[in-house]
């Protein structure tokens, strides 16, 4: 697959299957091959990763070549965490937002919508937060009065959502898997979900399952472009997004998650 995507000869390739794997080229270059879970999601990936390296900003991993369903990109030597790389990547996230924009995506198996609108809280509530909070229901994943609460938490939107924004140019699914720390020092992302959104989204994803050095990540943002004022108490209200998502795909314990999170929404 990678000799075919890339035109170069495959030598050797690491032991096991599955998707994603590494791969040796010929000349030495080693690569990551990845298969995509759903129609389109290969093109999005593609796309996504193009247009957040358009930005000059965050560094993501070249893409060396791609069909509909494979990809092939290069691989990003591990290094350890540390707060200069985390402070560098507090600012490089603060330029891919400025950037600004839109685009479509997948985040996991699940489409996005991304249907331009200039009105964030109800371009929020209607594209992101009640189509997967209609699918947590129908699968009984969200109990009804459960779903209430969050139904809420979209009908405040307007009050709770903060000053209104441009659109930023999102990683979109910015938890710490995604995020490559370089054994050169330097930050990559890989798996987007790539779309233009409230800034803070990202920076709610990176806290809702753990980032190494999030505190200087933050540090580093906060020189380059500070938040509004109280998103820190917005981070629940952007979490609901993502934990609606996991409730869809992964079941019980998101949905209980999403909940808290509209209630700690709502509290301010």
């Amino acid at each position: 697959m990678a000799a075919r995507l890339t035109g170069r000869r495959v030598t050797g390739a690491r032991s096991g299957s599955g998707s994603p794997a590494e791969v040796t080229l010929a000349d030495g270059t080693a690569v990551m091959v990845k298969r995509g879970d759903a129609p389109g999601a290969v093109r999005a990936e593609v796309s996504g990763l193009r247009w957040l390296g358009a930005a000059g900003a965050v560094r993501v991993p070249a893409v060396l070549g791609h069909d509909a369903w494979w990809m092939v990109t290069e691989r990003v030597p591990a290094g350890r965490p540390d707060g200069t790389a985390a402070l560098r990547f507090g600012h490089a996230l603060a330029a891919l937002h400025a950037a600004g924009g839109a685009e479509e995506a997948f985040i996991g198996r699940a489409p996005l919508r991304n249907t331009p609108g200039d009105d964030w809280p109800r371009w929020y509530a209607e594209h992101r937060v009640l189509p997967y909070l209609r699918g947590a229901v129908d699968a009984g994943t969200l109990r009804p009065a459960e779903a209430a609460v969050i139904e809420e938490v979209c009908a405040r939107l307007p009050d709770l959502a903060g000053p209104a924004e441009p659109p930023a140019r999102l990683h979109g699914d910015l938890w710490n898997g995604n995020v490559l720390w370089g054994a050169d020092g330097e930050v990559r992302l890989i798996d987007p979900a790539a779309h233009g959104g409230h800034r803070e989204t990202d920076l709610a994803m990176l806290r809702l399952f753990g980032c190494p050095h999030l505190d200087r990540v933050l540090a580093g943002y906060q020189e380059a472009a500070p938040p509004a004022a109280g998103w820190r108490d917005r981070v629940g209200l952007h979490q609901l997004f993502p934990l609606l998502v996991h409730a869809v795909l992964f079941g019980r314990g998101y949905a209980e998650q999403a909940v808290t999170a509209a209630r700690g929404a709502l509290a301010g």
